[in-house]
């Protein structure tokens, strides 16, 4: 039993994502002064808070104090995850999921479009998208009926993102519908205990789609670089190949490419972010350990 709600399942998702953008100016400045070690009140003058309302948006976003949070951004961290990971894909060899944080409360299952529908650009396929927030800022999500085909975290030119869509499916009819996507994203972010599952439609080449369901079986919490992930999938000399697989992905979070970092602990590139990626690295951290506590 889980003796708090908040402690494991994020605020209501149009809070948590006004949240977010708090802890996103914070990891930035932290990273900016990091030799500094800089205080609570220092990070609170950073972002015009005071340093309470900092702790509690802090606590009500991530479940755990900002200190603890931040501890989970430092490369001593990583380095620490780094030296497990080699055992990280054995974790829930179902689907990578356990019941002890958010996002775990996810059962994830994948199926592969055939070669043919790639090349046709989703001819005669209906795909539904639209705009929702998120723990981490507004997402675009696309699904078909066969699974969510698509998630982005946007910024601030959502034509742009959609445009980005319709250039992946130019024969795809595209429906608008963002009703739909914050029901969906209710389902992926869930503020109950409740087990839920999402299909994912993948479109890849063989290679691609091994590494991203290796990903899914990844855990909250852990992190891997890029040839301990090669090294997992049994191909040891192909970390650049991996890395380009990794970059491909365009079903983020649920496929989690941000649990993929560089040798040493540097955080590296993400599509969306380096402080977004920091940010979930640090929340699933931080809902694992909180999930061990219970």
């Amino acid at each position: 039993m889980h003796d708090s709600a908040t402690a494991l399942h994020p605020p209501d998702e149009a809070v948590g994502s006004r949240h977010y953008a708090v802890v996103a100016r914070a990891i930035a400045f932290i990273r900016a002064h990091a030799r500094a070690q800089p205080s609570l009140d220092e990070i609170a003058a950073a972002v015009h808070l005071s340093p309470q309302h900092l702790q509690r948006v802090f606590t009500e976003w991530a479940g755990i104090s900002p200190k603890r949070f931040l501890q989970y951004l430092t490369k001593e961290h990583a380095r620490r995850q780094l030296a497990t990971a080699a055992s990280v894909l054995a974790v829930a060899e179902d689907a990578g999921l356990s019941s002890t944080s958010r996002l775990h409360d996810l059962m994830v299952s994948c199926e592969a479009m055939t070669p043919g529908e790639i090349k046709s650009g989703g001819l005669g396929l209906d795909i539904g998208y639209g705009f929702g927030p998120s723990p981490f800022g507004d997402v675009l999500l696309g699904w078909t009926a066969r699974g969510i085909c698509h998630f982005a975290f946007t910024g601030t030119d959502d034509d742009a993102i959609s445009t980005a869509l319709a250039a992946l499916w130019p024969a795809a009819n595209l429906r608008r519908d963002d009703t739909q996507a914050r029901v969906l994203l209710r389902q992926i972010f869930p503020q109950s205990s409740a087990r839920g599952s999402v299909h994912l439609l993948l479109r890849g080449t063989n290679f691609q789609i091994k590494v991203w369901e290796a990903l899914i079986r990844t855990a909250p919490g852990q992190v891997l670089t890029y040839g301990q992930l090669a090294r997992q999938l049994g191909k040891p000399d192909a970390a650049r190949a991996v890395g380009s697989a990794v970059a491909a992905n365009s079903i983020g979070y649920l496929i989690p490419c941000h649990r993929v970092i560089r040798e040493g602990g540097d955080v590296g590139q993400y599509r969306w972010g380096s402080e977004r990626k920091l940010a979930l690295i640090g929340w699933e951290a931080g809902a694992r350990r909180t999930g061990a506590r219970q």
